[in-house]
């Protein structure tokens, strides 16, 4: 009970930041429309994933350094831009896809439950964003007092809600019904998803500390 004033700040921030449009709702849109539901929802659990990865260097103190360190900062930023521009290029050559009887889409899966998550995971570790958020959250929001473990909880708490997060918005965007409403248009769709990670990786590229 202590801390749980503490846990309910964290879960309120934690709830807008993820809600918020950014590479990783761009990522799972782009799935959902392209890939299908399978895909969806595995970029979504990598997407969760990711969260452990700033977690765990917020925890140790790296999170500091990155931010304090102009070359490290630099070379995340433009690793995380460069790989969002290559997704988006990809997507801008997107071609109609057909459905079938139940409206899922009648295309062979593009891509493996292995590459669906390593989708989503890079996307959210390579997101210097992301790592100005959770220093900040853990240096202003959580106490110094706190205990590691339970500042451990918080941090696996946002990963499994950022991941039921996206897996909620995947079944939704893969439904038939939202599929068949799509598949006249998908392909433009996706190639405007491509252009809005292309936007949002140059965007990513001239972000300061």
């Amino acid at each position: 009970m202590e801390y749980l004033g503490e846990f309910a700040t964290v879960a309120l921030v934690h709830l807008l930041a993820v809600a918020s449009p950014g590479p990783d709702f761009a990522m799972v849109l782009r799935q959902s429309l392209s890939a299908g539901r399978r895909a969806s929802l595995w970029t979504s659990v990598g997407i969760g994933a990711g969260i452990l990865v700033h977690v765990a260097y917020t925890l140790l103190g790296i999170g500091l350094i990155i931010s304090q360190s102009v070359q490290v900062f630099t070379l995340i930023k433009f690793v995380g831009a460069a790989y969002l521009i290559y997704i988006g290029w990809k997507s801008l050559g997107a071609k109609p896809v057909a459905l079938d009887a139940s409206g899922a889409s009648a295309r062979p899966r593009e891509y493996t439950r292995v590459q669906a998550l390593r989708i989503g995971f890079l996307t959210n570790a390579l997101n210097p964003k992301a790592t100005l958020f959770f220093l900040s959250l853990f240096s202003v929001i959580i106490r110094p007092t706190t205990p590691v473990t339970i500042q451990l909880l918080y941090g696996i708490y946002m990963a499994v809600a950022t991941a039921v997060w996206f897996c909620g918005l995947s079944l939704v965007l893969t439904q038939a019904r939202v599929q068949r409403l799509f598949s006249r248009f998908s392909h433009w769709a996706e190639r405007g998803m491509g252009l809005a990670l292309i936007l949002l990786g140059v965007r990513l590229a001239l972000v300061r500390r």
